[in-house]
């Protein structure tokens, strides 16, 4: 019989199934617990859980459940323009803002061109598998002390760059680009590459960059965002892209009708008007962040100096270390997958969540 490799796009093989962080149900499963008793710190979750607003807006919505979705999100589209102060021709929805990174594939990556896209090493891993499943080549630029280095990826470009990944601030790393940084290389970079900043924690940062500025200066910049992280919608799969309007109308040509669902456009768009519950997401946030760091820096464990919900630690053996937390009922992120053996991402929990934390790894110190 002949393998269904045979049949498949060859570079199908080189690519590493994405993991996402363990979990809570099969965690409590394995440890015949109650999913009550995990603690989950790796996925970079809202500590506080969805919006109330968004809650009341969905629960509201699961009436017309049988009816298709508005494939446009007109509402929800129109709703996030007026935030950003641009028209809804700017905005296109995904089922999370890694959906809108498919249609930039779709849109703009051509093997038989032998294109090539760029990014920082040990930048979101998703931009590689976008990379291999369109065919083309990834191009990853060093990252020095884990910072993303611009001036490198500009000596990266060559004639067939089409796409330039950067997330700010990155996962995993939680580092962020200047404004300064970002002039500098918008200044220089050809009108014919595609710059794509991924602004998926955009909301934490006290001082965050204007790269929408790019989008009304009518450049070849995509901004995309989420509702995942501080309006609390991971589950529900919704993001969004911000360009120049005959951009969203390229990536359109590429999105699946109904793409996202009416429960997920009714939860964001009562989330984004809910500034109290993002501002409490972000004292918490912000609070447990700075617990974290002066935990690890008193327990000298060296860490990533982070400005997003979540903190890259060097435990020596990020594998090893999941695992015995795993065993005291605490789920982190190895990041063995971005080739950093020895590191371990943790994200901002509830303060007792941190604590707990806390506790388990000087346990573990101890006994090393």
């Amino acid at each position: 019989m002949t393998s269904i490799w045979e049949l498949a796009n060859p570079q199908l093989r080189q690519i590493a199934i994405y993991e996402p962080g363990k979990p809570i149900e099969e965690t409590a499963r394995e440890l015949g617990v109650e999913p009550g008793a995990i603690i989950k710190l790796a996925s970079n979750e809202n500590p506080l859980g969805p919006s109330p607003k968004a809650l009341q807006a969905m629960h509201a919505a699961l009436e017309n459940a049988h009816l298709y979705p508005d494939g446009s999100g007109f509402c929800l589209c129109k709703a996030v323009a007026a935030k950003l102060g641009l028209a809804p021709e700017n905005i296109i929805l995904g089922n999370g803002s890694n959906e809108a990174l498919e249609f930039l594939g779709h849109a703009f990556l051509d093997a038989t061109r032998q294109d090539e896209v760029i990014a920082s090493a040990y930048a979101f891993v998703v931009y590689k598998l976008i990379a291999t499943s369109f065919g083309v080549r990834m191009i990853e630029v060093p990252s020095p002390d884990y910072k993303q280095d611009l001036e490198t990826m500009l000596e990266a470009v060559t004639q067939k760059t089409r796409l330039i990944f950067i997330p700010n601030p990155n996962n995993p790393t939680g580092t962020l680009i200047s404004q300064r940084a970002i002039d500098s290389f918008m200044s220089r970079v050809s009108e014919n590459i595609v710059v794509v900043f991924d602004e998926a924690y955009f909301e934490f940062l006290d001082d965050p960059p204007d790269t929408l500025r790019f989008v009304r200066e009518g450049r070849n910049v995509i901004v995309l965002r989420t509702f995942s992280k501080i309006h609390g919608l991971a589950g529900l799969r919704i993001g969004y892209a911000v360009a120049r309007p005959d951009v969203i109308e390229v990536l359109h040509r590429t999105r699946q009708p109904f793409n996202v669902n009416s429960i997920a456009q009714a939860g964001a768009l009562a989330a984004l008007e809910d500034d109290a519950h993002l501002r409490e997401t972000k004292r918490v946030v912000d609070e447990g962040r700075a617990y974290l760091q002066e935990q690890f820096a008193g327990m000298q464990i060296r860490f990533v100096p982070a400005v997003a919900n979540f903190v890259m630690v060097n435990v020596g053996d990020g594998c090893a270390v999941f695992k015995k937390l795993l065993r005291r009922k605490i789920i982190v992120r190895p990041l063995k997958g971005y080739g950093l053996p020895e590191w371990v991402r943790i994200s901002v929990g509830t303060m007792e969540e941190n604590k707990k934390l806390i506790t388990a790894l000087r346990e573990l110190i101890r006994t090393q």
